[in-house]
């Protein structure tokens, strides 16, 4: 079997014809089912332009008809930029243009399917498959370049930390446009397994979902695994060979519960730019009795990882310090920029524990990580800053029960501007510009109004300090309070 024979849906169709693939509301594809969808999809983007290097932009959303889309953009070769739907228009340009995509689809296309399976068409391993956006500590947004190496490499590590089985069916509830989502999508189809996709996460339903689907395998981050365990009446998660549970630090506590449940939860560390999994826990042996672990796992196979200090100097075993990587699912480089020479710097700090397992104690020092979302404050305040009323604003995240973490912004109002509203009155003015801004899972829940952000003896922002002095000032921000899910 050639390299891109596993990745291709026409593959799977010849090895699997009448396989299950897709499950969704109701609905079964086969693999022959999926790859006619697919193939339909190929002749309406090839006659589009989409082709080998070829960028399309995606907004990928959790229905049969962006699965088919993706799949086809990967028949082909093109490279996918995988938007948010929730972005706002205005964010979503931002990614279109810096990726200078050859068009744009709404992952809402209905492709007409044909009965002829195209062969697979040969790719080099080496070529982009998809960019995905993360600001990074920038406040920019860079676009990581993963190639179609990347992602065998990812699923091939993936698949020998957790095997398959012949009954496997992943639940799907993470987005698809997320490097998570996109991943447990690649990993089924080289697999040839099923993938139960629901539209969106909602707890009961997925519990619904577990059961009537027979899933064995559910991928969440911890905010999906509280509402889970909050829901689940009858047990279901405890049928499941294994959750894995990634995007933010898992709460022991939350462990816990899973161990008193018999829950199976594996932990796992990763990022977009390594295509996904870095570490995960491995599956203990059947009938081994659960305990809590809290580290994040051993690294997958082909992955390197090391701690080192500032300056790139390896630290001894046990010393916290800077996560590096280095491996073959690791990205080629950011959209524009040189490409990555051997290890990447996460900037996320962590620690070796026993038998090389991997703690992860902060995702990047000012990261805010809320319901598995990636929040970049330094991106928000450059955002908050341009409107009109405001001279300063330092964003950051408080802990909060539901979500993780909230976005919270300390904010230095220029009195020049609306003199006639009081502090009060001018927030929810500025919110409603901040709802049309940004993304909802990016806007500040809890906000205050200072004098002035205190500095640092290098005239830097003193980020430490000013979450400390302002946290107990915050109160919720009414303008920018909206269900985000």
């Amino acid at each position: 079997m050639t390299f891109d024979d596993r990745l291709s849906v026409f593959s799977a169709a010849r090895d699997l014809p009448d396989g299950a693939a897709l499950l969704c509301d109701g609905r079964t594809l086969t693999w022959r089912d999926l790859a006619a969808h697919v193939a339909g999809a190929c002749d309406a983007l090839s006659r589009r332009g989409a082709g080998p290097g070829v960028r399309v932009a995606v907004r990928a959303q959790n229905r049969v008809d962006t699965v088919v889309t993706l799949l086809a953009l990967v028949e082909l070769g093109a490279t996918t930029v995988l938007v948010h739907p929730r972005l706002t228009p205005d964010e979503a340009q931002r990614i279109v243009d810096d990726a200078a995509v050859a068009f744009t689809l709404d992952g809402l296309d209905a492709w007409t399917p044909r009965d002829a399976i195209d062969l697979p068409r040969a790719h080099d391993p080496a070529s982009p498959l998809a960019m995905l956006y993360t600001s990074g500590t920038t406040g920019r947004p860079k676009g990581a370049v993963l190639s179609r190496a990347a992602f065998m490499a990812s699923a091939d590590a993936s698949a020998q930390n957790l095997g398959w089985r012949d009954d496997d069916r992943w639940l799907l509830c993470l987005p698809v446009c997320h490097i998570g989502g996109f991943s447990v999508l690649t990993r089924c189809v080289m697999a040839r397994r099923t993938v139960v996709l629901r539209p969106r996460f909602d707890a009961d339903d997925v519990l619904r979902a577990i059961t009537e689907t027979r899933a064995t395998l559910l991928s969440v981050v911890p905010t999906m695994l509280k509402a889970l365990l909050d829901a689940d009446a009858t047990n279901a998660l405890a049928t499941l060979r294994a959750v894995l549970v990634g995007g933010a630090g898992t709460p022991p506590s939350l462990l816990a519960r899973c161990v008193e449940r018999g829950v199976r939860a594996l932990t796992t560390y990763g990022l977009t730019e390594a295509c996904s999994q870095v570490t995960t826990q491995r599956p203990l042996p059947e009938g081994a009795a659960l305990v809590v672990r809290p580290d994040s796992g051993h690294p997958l196979a082909g992955v390197e990882v090391t701690i080192r200090d500032e300056h790139g100097a390896l630290l001894p075993h046990g010393d916290v310090g800077r996560i590096w990587v280095r491996g073959p699912s690791v990205m080629t480089g950011y959209w524009g920029q040189p490409p990555l020479a051997g290890w990447l710097d996460t900037g996320d700090l962590g620690s070796f524990g026993a038998e090389q397992s991997l703690t992860v104690h902060t995702r990047r020092t000012d990261l805010v990580v809320t319901g598995g979302e990636n929040v970049y404050p330094i991106e928000l305040e450059h955002r908050l800053s341009a409107m009109k009323g405001v001279s300063a604003a330092l964003v950051f995240g408080a802990p909060d029960e539901t979500w993780g973490q909230v976005v919270c912004a300390a904010i230095v109002r220029d009195r020049t501007i609306s003199p006639e509203l009081d502090d009060g009155h001018w927030l929810d003015a500025l919110g409603a510009e901040v709802a049309t801004a940004l993304a909802p899972h990016k806007r500040p829940r809890r906000v205050c109004v200072v004098d002035a952000l205190p500095t640092g003896p290098t005239g830097k922002i003193d980020r430490a300090g000013a979450v400390a002095r302002f946290t107990p000032r915050l109160a919720p921000w009414r303008a920018t309070s909206v269900t985000r899910r």
